[in-house]
């Protein structure tokens, strides 16, 4: 049982070289890429929520960025994902654009809620994404649900939903996992388990590890390091790949740490600084980088490709118009046919190659 607070062990001194057999070495630049872009939009969103700009709050995945790089990139275009707000890279990897991200966050009509909701508070329908609220895990019973309608429609489609460690705890994570379980519904839940739920560590949590849950409600649970963004992708591939074959759900619990508060506001005092130091050195980005290194990428173009493209996407964002009150009304009630999901991006060559 994992009752505590995890401690990593040091991160490898040589990673592993070798290409994964499902992920080309095109397919590791890009998650690389969708890393830094998620990891610098939040950075610099931070700067401008210091300056005023964004309204509220502001929450980020700094140290998670794996968790919904790997995941998203190994779903479907036609699959469905429930994003949460420490999983931004997923956005990215479906297609929405950085400065669309930008706009959002600041409140302007350009972005994806046109200034209709909270900064973290989104999903581009069009794309396939489910905007989240703020009670996380009732995005597993919106997963489920989808899952749900794909079976009924016998559609070999799945759905995906992310949810931290202090979701476990709620009543909403056990109805989505028995109804799925009962239903061999075609869904993926992982969880992040990111050492806190706000400042409450694991150990005051639980007293089982939430990943060992999984086999009570009669399907697979697998406990994977979620600061590797190929075993994130490898894991969720293989359970994609067992939904969509009719073998029921998986809950993948991605082992990780919150390297920076809840939110802005939160100093993270009640973390001990030794636990943070630990963690730094298993950093995602950084192993990502020491791998493609040794493959011979060019990881500083990579870099600074993306730094140029952001900070482009930031003067774009903040040429945009803010929403106007004439039109506040429009999109808060469907007014005729409701338009179904879109399909989203799906970058990973397998789709391509008919590996999927």
């Amino acid at each position: 049982m994992a009752t505590e607070t995890v401690t990593p062990a040091s991160a490898q001194a040589d990673p592993p070289v070798a290409e994964p057999e499902h992920l080309t070495r095109q397919d590791r630049i890009e998650l690389l890429r969708a890393m830094l872009q998620m990891r610098g939009i939040e950075q610099r969103a931070m700067s401008l929520y210091r300056q005023g700009k964004v309204p509220g709050s502001f929450y980020d995945g700094y140290g998670q960025e794996a968790v919904s790089a790997g995941a998203a990139f190994a779903m479907a275009s036609e699959d469905r994902l429930c994003i949460l707000h420490r999983d931004l890279a997923a956005h990215l990897i479906r297609g929405v654009e950085p400065e669309r991200i930008f706009a959002q966050y600041m409140g302007r009509a350009d972005g994806i809620t046109a200034g209709r909701d909270g900064n973290v508070h989104f999903g581009d329908r069009k794309l396939g994404c489910v905007g989240m609220v703020s009670m996380l895990p009732d995005m597993m019973l919106v997963a489920a649900g989808m899952a749900m309608a794909f079976k009924l429609r016998g559609e070999p489609r799945c759905a995906l939903t992310w949810f931290g460690d202090g979701s476990t705890s709620r009543g909403d994570f056990h109805e989505a996992m028995n109804w799925a379980g009962v239903q061999k519904l075609p869904v993926v839940f992982v969880l992040e388990n990111n050492q806190y739920a706000y400042s409450t560590p694991l150990d005051k949590q639980f007293a089982v590890d939430p990943v060992q849950r999984a086999t009570a409600y009669g399907f697979e649970g697998v406990s994977v390091d979620g600061n590797d963004v190929e075993a994130m992708f490898e894991a969720t591939r293989a359970a994609r790949e067992r939904a969509i074959g009719g073998g029921g759900p998986t809950l993948i619990e991605a082992v990780t740490m919150r390297m920076h508060g809840h939110a802005a506001h939160d100093d993270m005092k009640y973390v001990p600084k030794e636990q943070v130091e630990e963690w730094k050195q298993r950093d995602p980005i950084d192993r990502q980088e020491q791998r493609l290194q040794a493959l011979g990428v060019d990881v500083e173009e990579i870099r600074t490709t993306v730094a140029e493209e952001l900070d482009a996407a930031v003067q774009q964002a903040l040429k945009g118009p803010m929403p106007s009150a004439d039109d506040v009304l429009e999109g808060v009630f469907c007014d005729g046919e409701a338009e179904p999901l879109g399909d989203g991006h799906a970058p990973w060559s397998g789709f391509a190659q008919g590996d999927a």
